[in-house]
């Protein structure tokens, strides 16, 4: 049986989108549809997509920006572009911004279908949701199957929040407020350092899915459960 994914397409030809989420969703997929990049960002925070098929020719920002930073904020996610672009140094920007497969319109649903088989063990199923997380206050270490990994106090003070957190999610000046600085002083830079730090751990420690997501305007999630085991009274 092939494995089920979540497919977000991204597409603002309306008849083309609702074609390409009908033939996906025939194939066991869950999908969902947006035709700009803003609508992109917006509905990330609910539907956590698996897998994007990206359309380069968008209003307002393009695939290839938009494929550029999705690839930082979550480089485990699938990558699928679909454009009529088929110039040599087109399909090279593509791939360079962060595409897995680069396909040309005109394109068929299994051309499609076969892209999207060929990723789906790399980024489904989510391994990574299912991994036994422990965070030890004793030590600072983050306990996973693969490793125990030492974490500095600012990091271990971040995950521990994050697992406490309402929907495991922290806004942007609370990170910065937990990592003993000021919003006011610190760039996003800096806390985008700090977030690609804390995946490092988490992926050293075992875990293969997506874990810290980006929360456009708002801040961060963690994606994965961790249980936060602290010494028993002596």
């Amino acid at each position: 049986m092939d494995t089920s994914l979540n497919i977000m397409v991204v597409e603002d030809n309306d008849d083309l989108r609702e074609a390409t989420l009908e033939a996906l969703h025939a194939m066991g997929h869950t999908v969902h549809g947006v035709d700009c990049a803003e609508s992109l960002d917006d509905d990330l925070g609910q539907f956590q997509a698996d897998l994007l098929v990206l359309d380069l020719n968008l209003p307002g920002e393009d695939g290839i920006s938009v494929a550029q930073r999705l690839r930082l904020a979550n480089p485990d996610i699938g990558i699928i572009m679909v454009t009529a672009r088929d110039d040599v140094h087109d399909v090279t920007t593509g791939y360079v911004a962060g595409a897995d497969i680069y396909l040309t319109k005109p394109t068929t649903f299994e051309a499609l279908g076969a892209a999207v088989r060929a990723l789906a063990r790399r980024v489904g199923p989510r391994d990574g949701h299912s991994v036994s997380l422990t965070l030890h206050s004793s030590t600072r270490q983050l306990q996973g199957p693969l490793a125990a990994v030492d974490l500095s106090g600012v990091e271990y003070t971040l995950l521990a929040a994050f697992a406490q957190a309402h929907d495991r999610c922290l806004e942007n000046w609370q990170l910065i407020e937990l990592s003993g600085k000021s919003p006011e002083t610190v760039s996003k830079g800096t806390l985008e350092v700090q977030i690609v730090r804390l995946r490092r751990k988490l992926e050293h420690a075992g875990c293969r899915g997506p874990t810290l997501k980006v929360i456009r305007g708002f801040g961060y999630q963690l994606c994965v459960p961790i249980e936060i085991r602290k010494l028993a009274p002596g």
